[in-house]
């Protein structure tokens, strides 16, 4: 069965470690995890580790999942703060413990434990943006009271869809046959503190399984939690749909929701012959990713069908 591997155009810098891994022979985990790595080492992903966008006090507070699509494993990190790879940190909660997330507090210290490398991620431009934004959102009064106002009230600014979205997504499937997801990402941008988007939430932003294929999700993740999306796609895999007719009938289950915020989502599809589809809601312009198959040099860039 020919390797194969999908990007999204935040993962794109971690493709090609992607592509030697899978070339080695690495299993499909350890190939999402070399590729998401590189993200979140790279500060010019500015919605991913290190560089990545920080919540409304300034932090930088960092979520990530991982599934292995050959036995549903999978582990999960939320609102991780001062450790550069939230990705190998889920990874090993799938490994380690009998869990499958780890959040706050837990989530610092279970990477401590596993001597998981320390970081300040909060790098000098992702400041310099964060105050600006400050400056320029909230009131005079509040501005000179920050950060001993009640964060309620300032939380609507930061719901704009240019800021409030970035995920680093990968589906890989391996030589041997097995899938492996993974997702990363610093969240939306100068939101509450410990906001949960679906990147961590197994079924909402991620989800694999080898007999049906691999779906991913980025952008608005309260409307993916809230449709299930990733996993509701499998489960029209599962019923014999193609990856469009999957991808398509996922995001008109979001077109559904009424109240709350809604915005952009797009969803990536894999069907288990390997055959992608990608498509976006509430967006003018195609997303691009990234596809590799087996037997390519480089991987091609390809845009998102706009519904």
């Amino acid at each position: 069965m020919s390797a194969l591997i999908l990007a999204n155009v935040e993962g794109a810098v971690g493709v090609q470690a992607a592509i030697d891994a899978v070339r080695s022979g690495r299993s499909a985990l350890d190939a999402v995890e070399a590729a998401i790595r590189v993200v979140e080492s790279d500060p010019s992903v500015r919605s991913v580790g290190y560089g990545g966008a920080p919540n409304l006090l300034g932090e930088v507070e960092c979520a990530a999942s991982i599934m292995c699509g050959a036995t549903l494993r999978a582990g999960a990190v939320g609102a991780l703060r001062g450790y550069l790879h939230a990705i190998s940190v889920a990874r090993q909660v799938m490994e380690r413990t009998p869990h499958v997330m780890l959040v706050g507090e837990g989530a610092a210290m279970f990477a401590a434990e596993i001597g998981e490398q320390k970081r300040d991620l909060l790098s000098d431009e992702a400041r310099a943006d964060y105050e600006r934004w400050i400056r320029e959102h909230l009131p005079a009064d509040h501005i000179a009271e920050w950060p001993h106002v009640p964060l309620s009230r300032v939380l609507w600014p930061s719901a704009d869809p240019e800021t409030a979205k970035g995920t680093a997504c990968l589906l890989i499937r391996a030589k041997n046959g097995n899938w492996g997801g993974g997702i990363s990402t610093s969240g939306w941008a100068y939101r509450h503190p410990g906001r949960l988007g679906d990147s961590p939430i197994i079924g909402a932003g991620l989800y694999v399984d080898n007999r049906y294929g691999a779906v991913t999700c980025t952008h608005i993740g309260e409307m993916t939690i809230r449709a299930g999306t990733a996993r509701a796609a499998t489960a029209y895999l599962k019923r014999g749909a193609s990856a469009e007719e999957a991808c398509r009938e996922a995001l008109e289950d979001l077109r559904s929701l009424r109240g709350g915020y809604l915005g952009p989502v797009v969803v990536h599809v894999i069907d288990r012959q390997g055959n992608p589809f990608v498509a976006s809601i509430g967006m003018e312009d195609p997303e691009p990713f990234w596809f590799w198959w087996e037997g390519m040099e480089d991987a091609e860039c390809r845009g998102a069908v706009v519904l």
